[in-house]
Formats: C-alpha cells, sequence, structure tokens
C-alpha cells in the first residue's frame, strides 16, 4: 500500500484485497476515486487511518510517498470528544451534578463503559441514572464487600428502584424477588461470584473461562455495574474470569475505577475483554503491540487515552469540575464488622446495666452509675471497632491504588497499630507521638509524594493541624460531636486545599455506629445542645445513646 498526502486527504493506492477494502470502508469520510484507482481519506481521520494500517501491516507492505510519516507521538495533539448533555429527564430524587449529567449521557450512548472520573466525583450515582434510563433490570452490581450496603442504600435512596444484598438465605430463591417485582438489583461480592453464580468448575487446576459453567441464572440479568472494576486487571484470576463470564452477552456493562492502569497499560486488557471493547482496538494482539511496547511496558499512552475516549471511557478530575461541587461532601460506608458474636455479648452487657442506670431513682447512684455506663458505651464502641478493620484496609487499598492520599481518623491505639502493620510507610500522629515526631509525619504527608497515608488520632491530631496535601479524610471511628467531627473533617478542608474535600465514615451495620452517626450527624442541633463542662457533655451522651437502645435497628434485607 502506498500512502501520500495531497491537500486534505490521504491518497491510499494498493493491490485488490476484499479484506482490506473492507477495512478502509469503516473509515469515516472516505470515498474512491474510480478514475485514479485510489481510495481518498480525510486528512481529520488521520487516527482511524494509522490504526487501519497497524492492523493490516502484518500482511501488507506500507510505503509512505515523497518521506512523509505519521507524527512522533509527543508532537500529535489529541483532541477528546466533548461529554453530551442529557436531553432527558434524569428521574432521580436528586438533582445530579450538571458534569454527572453530561457523565449519564455519555453512558446511554456507550452502553458498555468505564467510568474513571476520580474518588469522590458520583460515579455510583451516574451508574445507577443510566440503568435507571435504560430500564436495564434486573441489574447486578459486584463490588468489594464493605461497599454492599451503601450501594443498597445509594439505590433506594436515587431511586424508587429496591436493591438486595446477595446473602446465603437467599441464595437459591433470589430470581423469585425478581420475578414477583420486590427487587430489581441485586449486589454480591467479588469473593462471593463463585458461591451464587458457578454451577461448576470442569478442572480443579489449571482452569479457564470455558471451563466454568454457570447457573442459567446469570441469563437473568440485563445489566452489570463492576465497582473498583481495576480488581479485575489480571486475566488469570477467578475474579476476572467469572466477571466476564456473567458479563458475555450482556448490552449494558458498566466498569468503574479511579484507576483503570494500576501498573501498565496492559492492565485493561482484562477490563476491555469483560466490556467486549478489545475489538475496537484491534484485538488483543495489536492493542499488546501497539500500547504495551516500549518503556515501562507502555507506548502511544496520548493515542490510547484518546482511543479509550473515543470507544469506552471517560475520566473527570476534581479539580476541572470544581465549580460544580459542593465544598465538603460526606459518604457513609456501611459494613459488615469481623467480630459480631464479640459485638453482640458487649451489647448485651450495655443493654442490662442501662436498664439499671434508668431505673435508678437516687440521683447519687445515678451518677455514680454514670461512668460505668460511658466505660461499657465506650467497649461497645471500641468491640465495633475493630471490626471494621477489615473493611477499612480494603478501602485504603482502592485509594492507594489510585494514587490518592488518605487521612484516616481513629482512637484506639489497636486500630492505629493495625493499620501500621497493613500500611507500613503510612505516617502517624497521635498521642504517642512525640511534638517533633508530629511534625516530621505532617510535613512528609504534605511535601512526599510516596507518603499516601497519615493515620490521625482523633484528639492529637483533630485541632491544628494543615493536611490540605489530601482531600480525602476517612473516619475509621468518629467523635461524640459534629463539632469534632467538623474539626477533623477541617485538616483537609481548609485555606490551601485546591479540591473539594469528600469524608467517608465507617459505620459497621447493626451497631452502635449507625446511631452515633444518627445522632451526631442527622440531628446537628445536639452540637449546641452538648456544652458546658465535661461532665454535662457525658450525662447527656449517655441519656441519648439509653433512648436509641430502646428501639431496635431498621428491619434490613
Amino acid at each position: 500500500m502506498n500512502i501520500e498526502l495531497k491537500d486534505n486527504y490521504f491518497e491510499l493506492s494498493f493491490r485488490y484485497r476484499p479484506a482490506i477494502v473492507d477495512r478502509v470502508r469503516q473509515i469515516t469520510g472516505r470515498h474512491y476515486d474510480g478514475n485514479r484507482k485510489v481510495w481518498l481519506v480525510p486528512v481529520g481521520q488521520r487516527i482511524e487511518l494509522e490504526k487501519m494500517i497497524y492492523q493490516i501491516r502484518q500482511f501488507e507492505n506500507i510505503n509512505w510517498v515523497n518521506g512523509f510519516s505519521p507524527k512522533k507521538e509527543e508532537d500529535i495533539a489529541y483532541e477528546l470528544p466533548e461529554l453530551p448533555d442529557l436531553s432527558m429527564s434524569h428521574q432521580l430524587k436528586i438533582e445530579p451534578y450538571p458534569y454527572q449529567l453530561k457523565g449519564i449521557a455519555r453512558g446511554l450512548e456507550l452502553k458498555r463503559f468505564m467510568n474513571c472520573d476520580e474518588p469522590g466525583l458520583g460515579k455510583t450515582l451516574q451508574s445507577i441514572a443510566t440503568i435507571n434510563l435504560a430500564n436495564a433490570f434486573p441489574c447486578l452490581v459486584i463490588c468489594p464487600s464493605s461497599l454492599k450496603i451503601n450501594w443498597q442504600r445509594e439505590w433506594e435512596k436515587f431511586t424508587d428502584k429496591k436493591a438486595m444484598v446477595l446473602t446465603d438465605k437467599v441464595r437459591d430463591t433470589w430470581t423469585f424477588f425478581y420475578e414477583t417485582g420486590m427487587h430489581q438489583v441485586f449486589i454480591v461480592n467479588y469473593e462471593s461470584l463463585k458461591k451464587y453464580f458457578v454451577q461448576r468448575i470442569k478442572k480443579s487446576v489449571g482452569w479457564t473461562l470455558r471451563d466454568v459453567e454457570f447457573r442459567n441464572s446469570i441469563q437473568l440479568f440485563k445489566s452489570v455495574i463492576i465497582d473498583e472494576s481495576h480488581r479485575c486487571k489480571s486475566s488469570s484470576t477467578q475474579q476476572a474470569k467469572f466477571c466476564k463470564g456473567i458479563c458475555s452477552g450482556k448490552e449494558w456493562i458498566i466498569e468503574l475505577t479511579g484507576t483503570p492502569v494500576v501498573n501498565k497499560p496492559k492492565d485493561l486488557v482484562p477490563q476491555l475483554s469483560i466490556l467486549n471493547r478489545i475489538d475496537d482496538f484491534g484485538g488483543y494482539k495489536n492493542f499488546v503491540n501497539r500500547y504495551c511496547n516500549g518503556q515501562n511496558e507502555a507506548s502511544n499512552l496520548k493515542e490510547l487515552n484518546y482511543m479509550l475516549w473515543k470507544n469506552c471511557m471517560f475520566r473527570r478530575e476534581k479539580s476541572l469540575v470544581l465549580t460544580d461541587l459542593p465544598e465538603k461532601i460526606r459518604q457513609v460506608n456501611t459494613c459488615e464488622i469481623t467480630n459480631r458474636k464479640e459485638y453482640t455479648d458487649a451489647e448485651r452487657d450495655l443493654i442490662m446495666y442501662l436498664q439499671k442506670y434508668k431505673n435508678a431513682d437516687d440521683e447519687k447512684i445515678h451518677k455514680a452509675m454514670l461512668g460505668e455506663v460511658m466505660v461499657r458505651i465506650n467497649i461497645l464502641r471500641q468491640v465495633s471497632a475493630r471490626g471494621k478493620i477489615r473493611d477499612a484496609v480494603e478501602f485504603v487499598k482502592d485509594f492507594r491504588e489510585n494514587n490518592q492520599k488518605i487521612i484516616l481518623f481513629c482512637s484506639l491505639h489497636e486500630v492505629v497499630d493495625q493499620l501500621k502493620f497493613h500500611f507500613p510507610t503510612a505516617v502517624s500522629v497521635t498521642g504517642r507521638d512525640s511534638q517533633d515526631e508530629k511534625q516530621r509525619a505532617v510535613d512528609k504527608f504534605q511535601n512526599d509524594p510516596k507518603t499516601d497515608i497519615i493515620i490521625c488520632s482523633i484528639k492529637a491530631a483533630g485541632v491544628g493541624l494543615t493536611l490540605t496535601a489530601s482531600s480525602n479524610v476517612a473516619f475509621i471511628e468518629f467523635p461524640w460531636t459534629y463539632a469534632d467531627c467538623t474539626q477533623c473533617e477541617d485538616r483537609a478542608h481548609r485555606i490551601g486545599q485546591k479540591n473539594s474535600v469528600t469524608c467517608y465514615y465507617f459505620l459497621g451495620r447493626k451497631t452502635i455506629d449507625e446511631r452515633v452517626y444518627n445522632i451526631i450527624q442527622s440531628k446537628k442541633k445536639i452540637a449546641k445542645a452538648v456544652t458546658g463542662s465535661t461532665e454535662e457533655i457525658e450525662e447527656n451522651i449517655v441519656d441519648m445513646v439509653a433512648r436509641i437502645f430502646d428501639t431496635d435497628y431498621e428491619e434490613e434485607e
């Protein structure tokens, strides 16, 4: 094939081959000059032309006439497509931000795509709205275990659809809940995919997707949302194989990740394969040859970014949509605690003691018991805190993979030590650190790009520190008052912060966490009510906790 640039067209002349002709015809705006027997491709379609060349060069010699050759990667300016406006009602219970509406609109166009917005920009909301507008139900949500309950609540917060977290109780009967119209969305964590959707695996070792026999129930789903899809970056993992099998043939597939590429462009291959999008890049072989060569197994990255945006991806950063965002966003992550029996025993003990406390008529006895009640309440909170560590670690790992710094707040030394065990390079500001150690930790977090986690004690770091290197704040434990919460949040939310701050609160499901959080956040007037001496604060809190333990937890699926 000879290629020559003339005026506003590339002229292509080659020996007739049906496969090449068919491929040329796929280029927008091309036409055939029958008199001169050449194909004309508009200059504006140069990238499409180059893509074709890389696909056919294995069996067709390419000759650039007059010494013309494609520009070097660094010289090319790729124009990323603008996201469209949403031309219909979003049908959500809340009003999305303008950039979220554009994400929803683009999702409806693409159907099978990756939303790679930075954390805190509402990927969950956008994916829910897209599936809801497409009416692609039933929908399966695959996510980390720490986010299952959050997904359930988000569906019901934003839409009129009911979501169910799959449990052993409904392992074989969940389809009934869809068929009877009771639920439209089903949520499962990565580790449980085999349990709920795999009938058998024909080989015990060295098995591939072909060896997996799925349950017929997977055919029921019209859409699949895969949260933190970079967990499928290796095609050899069970979860990547299961996700691909479950998504096979689906019209609507949404992958959510702040970091589609964790290590190298090859990380994209399994994720694109799950989306059935690898052919948009010329197939596996062409993708690897084109984008996974060179230093660090990466090449033509600007072109890859363009091709992703064009075919199946979009990404916005906080700094670019800052005008749309509030200064501070709060998000609740409800998780299953790992020490449920220990918690149940401690709760039973507290409830029995609270009964004695409330029945104590004598004021002196009442006050004498106050201290013991506080001790037992704090024991309960400590037990819950220990039970949240597993999910908190999982959550923080995602931020690390996203190259995002994060501030962690907690109280217990045990929790601090566990977090340090899992993240040895993290710095800390706690009551056990000297003033010099605290300052060195802050300076390192603020100035060293490699120091991405700081673990803070609520008492030691809740005031006075500037931690604007991160716009992400997570509470593994949290204070008693709204004012103290705000003080901790404002370590990041202060002068010098360039981004909207997202605050994540970890609550143990069906624990004192949920109840205290509701007191703190929903009834902010308590911040004013709980004032005065320490004794008055404690007394107020005890009475509030006593009252909330008079009521049962809300019934949940």
